[in-house]
């Protein structure tokens, strides 16, 4: 969850990857929070992944993104970190970065398929959903 989801204008995300990690993967989950963080670096294969996202609910694509990364932040104790990511821990890392770059994940698709979901883009965009959690919406 990025600040920018909750109305902040900050610079800070927090992850867990309990959830999108399989217990026979080679992954560790992590739930960690990034204050002011930059990517250094986005390296290794792109690779493409079924991402969604609370702001934007009941929608999800094949998102292309690079499988490693290596990000400067600042941890809850304010004590600045740079650390390498893989894997679905880099995804989650990059989804939520995009966030505070004021980037979303459909900003991330082809305009065709954007075209395709577009009603559905718009009915969000006026709370015109049914969702099990409360949502904020800027008009």
């Amino acid at each position: 969850l990025a600040a920018p989801q909750i109305g902040k204008s900050i610079r800070i995300f927090i992850i867990d990857t309990n959830p999108l990690v399989e217990e026979d993967n080679d992954t560790h989950p992590i739930k960690r929070v990034f204050i002011n963080p930059t990517i250094l670096d986005e390296s290794g294969e792109k690779w493409l992944f079924n991402e969604g996202c609370l702001s934007i609910p009941d929608i999800r694509e094949d998102i292309l993104r690079y499988s490693d990364i290596k990000i400067k932040y600042q941890d809850h104790r304010f004590e600045w970190h740079i650390d390498k990511f893989d894997g679905v821990t880099a995804r989650v890392i990059q989804h939520e970065y995009d966030h505070i770059e004021g980037i979303i994940f459909t900003d991330r698709i082809s305009p065709l398929r954007k075209r395709m979901i577009k009603r559905r883009l718009h009915n969000i965009s006026k709370g015109e959903i049914d969702v099990s959690y409360n949502m904020r919406f800027h008009r």
